[in-house]
């Protein structure tokens, strides 16, 4: 375990890029609870989804503020690492609205590769017709963004040690 400043992360991206393994690798590592942020979805979205209909801006908003208030309520008792899409900016900068310290992590890769990965699991609700959608969506973390984009063709231990360097090296630089 890692001691240090409370923790506020969030894994975000497209499906099948292994958010909820590095997001789970992250809590353990540094200690803190880890959250799916897809089971926070209302029933709504998740039938949305489901039927492979993509989110619109509206559907995600309630969303974004559980997630959010999630962010917020794990602040006094030294944060959590969180899983959730946020890809477009005006997602993150909602969950910046209630934890301006939220360090985003994305890891990335090839729609190729991606499909392949998806094409061998079972989600409940996201089909793989909807990662094109998704990668139409995404819009990568800008540089004035708290956070790092990281490939996902390492392991994901590396990927792990990639990112516990960056925010750990940012969580210092913030105290």
């Amino acid at each position: 375990m890692v001691q240090g400043p409370t923790v506020s992360i969030v894994v975000m991206g497209v499906q099948g890029v292994g958010k909820t393994t590095v997001g789970t690798l992250l809590a353990e590592r540094l200690g803190v609870p880890f959250i799916d942020g897809d089971r926070l979805h209302p029933p709504r979205n998740v039938e949305l989804m489901a039927s492979g209909r993509p989110l619109t801006d509206e559907d995600r908003e309630p969303w974004l503020r559980l997630v959010g208030q999630a962010l917020a309520d794990h602040r006094a008792t030294g944060g959590l690492v969180i899983v959730c899409s946020a890809l477009r900016r005006y997602y993150r900068d909602t969950l910046r609205s209630f934890d301006p310290e939220v360090f985003f992590v994305e890891p990335h890769g090839p729609i190729e590769l991606v499909a392949e990965r998806i094409r061998t699991r079972t989600h409940k609700y996201m089909p793989p017709v909807l990662l094109q959608s998704q990668y139409d969506t995404l819009e990568p973390l800008a540089a004035d963004e708290r956070g790092l984009r990281v490939s996902i063709e390492p392991t994901p231990e590396v990927i792990v040690d990639q990112v516990l360097e960056r925010y750990l090296a940012t969580a210092e630089e913030s105290a």
